[in-house]
């Protein structure tokens, strides 16, 4: 159970850029944007090993011009690399490398900063002993973990905060970065909906930022960062990442008023909640001592094991992923906020691969020929059945419905937003404003229901007319603004709203009345209902 590491005998020119590039890479998430766009050329100027077939006199400059945004850009990543690789190679010149600490094990530098008080009962026990039992479960966990701690770790430090939080996917989603609970939470680090737009991350039928890598670990960071301002203690600031900051702060106000203590551990709370620092610490544990639990971690190297790459034109992920010379599986276990099978370069500036693949990317882009993407958005002009809408935009019924999650039986309401195939007259990219803001509003499709008006008979309830006519009696007990058990007096006018038409048959030997006559059209309506049925 291992993690790849870097070849240990690189020439030391490779070695210096690779280092510039980790250095660059553990930035992406907060550097200004030309810096983001400096660690893309960078990466894409040291190919990994090995590199993909390309034309020899192609590819330096293949690669740098699909990444860098302006000459002026690429001329300066080319002068950066140079400086790097004149001072690697002039005899007698030590290279400085003292900006990224070199270690084997990225445990050992997460050990080094745990500074949390520790917490010792029976909870932590319990916790410790659920994980020692399932040897084959933590493996898993930490192997994906590892592709993943390098840069939380690195995001962590940053802040000031304790490692200790780097561990805390371990007990929101074991590193399932597509991890959805039963309340509804998302991602590695389980956003609920509400609190993930509180920390800008988009929902749409595009994407779902809270399964984004880096957007979902800035967002719980920040967070967990104002949730220590708010209680200046990081077990309570955990529990309130878990419980809610509010409840956190009213169990605190009763505990004062009581005259008890206010920390963690005497507080009152749901167990989840009791339990949630205590399964940390158990982390935590193991992290420290493996061995003393029957365990064993992953070697995990102090680098980057994904870098960022820019793209600046939509793309199918299938492509993407061939580009960058992984399955698609692969692909979205690094970029797993995708919705749709189609990268949009105005909402996901950057994707995110595995090292040895991101400069094979930018390479094999530069040298792509063809459309990039297949698919685009098409805002719907009206009202449409799933059908009349397939039709028009020359795809076939079940394919639109499967790809844009459209159930049986439904309408799609004017302004949503489909994906559909590009097409000559749908070529372009999407825009900035559908990226971020489209949306899929459906509607039953149903006849339009008619409203009718009919005189109670002697003995009508809600129930009974409702029965009648095919509704709930809650409907119909809203329609009229009564119980849902009333009862009507005879000749009492009831609403009724209804798709059905009856007609009441003739009586043999009367003329008909005024009270069941049926006029044509649309403008009256029989029923077999007692009484004037009146539209």
């Amino acid at each position: 159970m291992s993690v790849p590491t870097r070849p240990q005998h690189l020439p030391l020119s490779r070695l210096s850029i690779l280092m510039l590039s980790c250095l660059l890479a553990a930035c992406a998430s907060t550097a200004p944007p030309s810096e983001r766009q400096l660690e893309a050329g960078v990466q894409a100027a040291a190919p990994a090993d090995p590199a993909p077939a390309a034309p020899a006199e192609a590819t330096p400059p293949a690669a740098a011009s699909a990444i860098a945004q302006t000459p002026a850009e690429a001329q300066a990543l080319t002068t950066a690399a140079e400086v790097l690789l004149e001072d690697s190679l002039r005899p007698g010149v030590k290279v400085d490398l003292s900006a990224v600490e070199v270690r084997a094990d990225l445990w050992q530098r997460m050990r080094k900063g745990f500074v949390l008080g520790d917490l010792d009962d029976d909870w932590v026990r319990k916790a410790e002993a659920w994980y020692s039992a399932r040897p084959d479960y933590v493996e898993r966990m930490t192997t994906r973990g590892s592709r993943y701690l390098f840069h939380i770790l690195e995001e962590v430090e940053k802040r000031g905060m304790p490692a200790e939080l780097a561990l805390l996917p371990f007990i929101e989603s074991a590193f399932v970065t597509d991890a959805t609970s039963r309340t509804k939470a998302v991602g590695m680090w389980q956003f609920m909906p509400a609190t993930g737009r509180d920390f800008d991350l988009k929902q749409n039928i595009f994407r779902d930022d809270r399964r984004d890598v880096l957007a979902s670990t800035r967002a719980a960071l920040d967070y967990l960062g104002r949730l220590y301002k708010m209680f200046g203690d990081w077990h309570l600031a955990l529990a309130a990442y878990n419980w809610g900051q509010g409840n956190v702060a009213k169990a605190i106000a009763r505990n004062e008023k009581l005259g008890l203590p206010t920390d963690y551990e005497s507080l009152r709370m749901p167990e989840e909640t009791r339990y949630y620092v205590p399964k940390l610490q158990a982390v935590k544990n193991i992290v420290l001592a493996p061995q003393d639990f029957g365990l064993a971690l992953p070697a995990v190297a102090n680098h980057p094991y994904f870098l960022s790459v820019n793209i600046d034109r939509d793309m199918d992920v299938n492509i993407a992923a061939r580009l960058a010379g992984i399955s698609e599986d692969e692909f979205k276990q690094f970029n797993p906020q995708m919705n749709k099978p189609v990268i949009l370069a105005a909402s996901t500036a950057q994707v995110l691969l595995p090292y040895d693949n991101a400069s094979a990317f930018a390479i094999n882009l530069a040298a792509h020929r063809g459309p990039l993407a297949t698919w685009t958005a098409w805002v719907v002009p009206r009202t449409m059945k799933p059908a009349d809408a397939a039709k028009q935009v020359g795809m076939n019924e079940a394919a639109l419905r499967e790809i844009n999650r459209i159930p049986p039986k439904m309408l799609v309401n004017k302004g949503s937003t489909l994906l559909v195939p590009r097409n000559a007259q749908r070529a372009e990219d999407v825009s900035d404003y559908l990226a971020d803001n489209a949306s899929i509003s459906l509607a039953p499709d149903v006849p339009p229901l008619r409203r009718i008006t009919v005189k109670a008979g002697k003995g009508e309830t809600v129930a009974s007319v409702a029965a009648r006519y095919k509704v709930s009696a809650a409907q119909l007990a809203q329609w009229n603004k009564v119980g849902g058990k009333a009862s009507f007096k005879p000749g009492q006018s009831i609403v009724v709203y209804t798709a059905e038409t009856r007609r009441v048959a003739k009586a043999p030997a009367a003329r008909p009345s005024a009270g069941n006559k049926v006029r044509s059209g649309r403008a009256v309506v029989a029923t077999s209902a007692p009484g004037v049925v009146r539209r």
